[in-house]
Formats: C-alpha cells, structure tokens, sequence
C-alpha cells in the first residue's frame, strides 16, 4: 500500500549552512511550536490508548515499548523514568530497543531490518496477552517493530503504535494507533527533531496519565518516588510539609522514619 511519508519529505527551509546560527535556532523554534497542536488532534486517540493500558496494568500486566533508534531510545527513557518517579518496579514498563542495550548509546547497523527479531526480544520477557504493547516508529516503515506488532496481533496481545506518517504499515498494524501529523523537519528526514519530540510528549501522556489512573499520585505530588538522592529526599520532605501543614523539621523527621512520602503522610493522617 502506497502512502505518503511526510517526514521524508523536503525541509521547507533550505541553504541551511548559510544561516546564522540565530536564523537556525529561530527557524528550528518556529518549527517546534507546530508540534503540540498536531498532537492535540489526536488526544482521542491518546486517551483510547490509555484506557486500555490502564486495564491491562490493572489486572496484573506490563507495558512494553519496542523500537529502534531515536523511538527505541525514548521508549526506554520513559520506561526507566517510571520506577523512580513513581515507585512501580522497573519491570512494569519495559522499554525494548532494535540491536539490544548497546543500541542506546550507539548505533547497530541494519538491527531495525529484521522483521522477526522484535517478536524474539518481546518473547524473551514472556510477553502474553495480559500485556499492552507499543509500537514506535516515526517512519511508520520500521521492519523490527511492524514484525513484533503482526505476531502480537497473531498471539492476541493488545497493541498501540506512535507514528507520525498517516497510513503507514505500522498505523495499520496497531490496534491502536496514534499518528500525529508533523510534517517535514527543518533538517530534511531528521525524525529525531520535530517527530522524535512529538513521540517524546505522547509518552510523557501516555506513562504519566497511566500512573496517576493506577493511584500512584496524590493531589499532584508524587508520593511513591522513590527517595535515591539528596534533591528528592528535600523535595518528599516539602510535600510531607505542605500536606500535613508541619515543619520541615518534623516532615524530615517523619519521612526518614517511613522511608516514603506516602506512608509519612498516611501515618499522621490515621
């Protein structure tokens, strides 16, 4: 099936090398401002996608993100950002890369070509129809990732993708999926500028929207973070202040005593 991929298409700048630097940081600006409202038109869809990630970890599954490159990269960020900011186990959202750990960091030729080994790495997690799982793709064409999700869909495991090419075959694939719309980036098929932030918005929605459904925020504090340095241990002890209306002396006292700013505040609230 032909389509059209629009983040392949020509920058709408050009002679980039003979801007100034102020001419490229503003135009790259101009470029970016485009991003949060062509996510806004599909924020239905965000919310469908959630909605079932949010049944799947409530009866005892995982998400799991899978991509190559620039999206596998962001899929492991935001996987690994959950444990700490929200005290979940780093096994309940899993980020999956094309080429393995070592991809992250650098590059592994052709890892996003196979169309079966993104269905091998899944596996390797004993993924099951309890889990959710998330494709992403800015191209939409990404073999390693298209492969995971048909035999996903083959095995009846729910899947979602984010893509930003409409009528991709990843877009098609996904039972769920999200294509937003960003059109060309100002370096000409640079995904990881304009396309990579986008991914990068939808999944602060996506884990952070999913979290606050499965009870792991209070108000607007992240009460289960967990407590790993000096800056978090003095930001529990402000919440642990605030919500119990006490000094910063008692707030640390409590939250050194309970080792959590949820139990701190629960056990005066008892």
């Amino acid at each position: 099936m032909s389509f059209t991929k629009t983040t392949e298409q020509s920058s709408k700048y050009n002679h980039l090398e003979k801007m100034s630097i102020s001419e490229i940081v503003t135009n790259i600006n101009s470029e970016d401002k485009s991003i949060p409202l062509a996510i806004e038109k599909v924020i239905p869809e965000i919310e469908n996608l959630i909605q079932k990630v949010v049944i799947k970890l409530k009866n005892g599954g995982r998400l799991f993100y899978i991509g190559a490159g620039t999206s596998g990269r962001l899929g492991i960020l935001d996987a690994s950002e959950c444990p700490p900011t929200f005290g979940v186990s780093h096994k309940l959202v899993i980020g999956i890369i094309a080429g393995g750990d070592k991809a992250i960091r650098k590059a592994v030729e052709n890892a996003e070509d196979s169309k079966t080994q993104g269905w091998i790495d899944l596996k390797s997690f004993k993924v099951s129809s309890k889990d959710f799982v998330i494709g992403i793709a800015a191209s939409g064409t990404t073999p390693y990732v298209i492969g995971a999700l048909e035999k996903c869909n083959y095995k009846k495991i729910e899947t979602g993708c984010i893509t930003c090419n409409i009528g991709s075959p990843l877009a098609n694939t996904a039972k769920y999926p999200i294509v937003v719309k960003v059109g060309p980036e100002f370096v000409t098929g640079s995904s990881r500028m304009k396309a990579g932030t986008a991914q990068k918005l939808i999944l602060n929605m996506i884990s952070t929207a999913t979290m606050i459904q499965l009870g792991k925020v209070k108000g607007n504090k992240m009460v289960d973070m967990k407590l790993s340095n000096n800056k978090l241990v003095n930001r529990g002890t402000k919440m642990i202040m605030s919500e119990l209306n006490i000094s910063e002396v008692q707030a640390n006292k409590l939250l050194v005593k309970h080792k959590s700013v949820r139990n701190a505040i629960n056990s005066k609230l008892k």
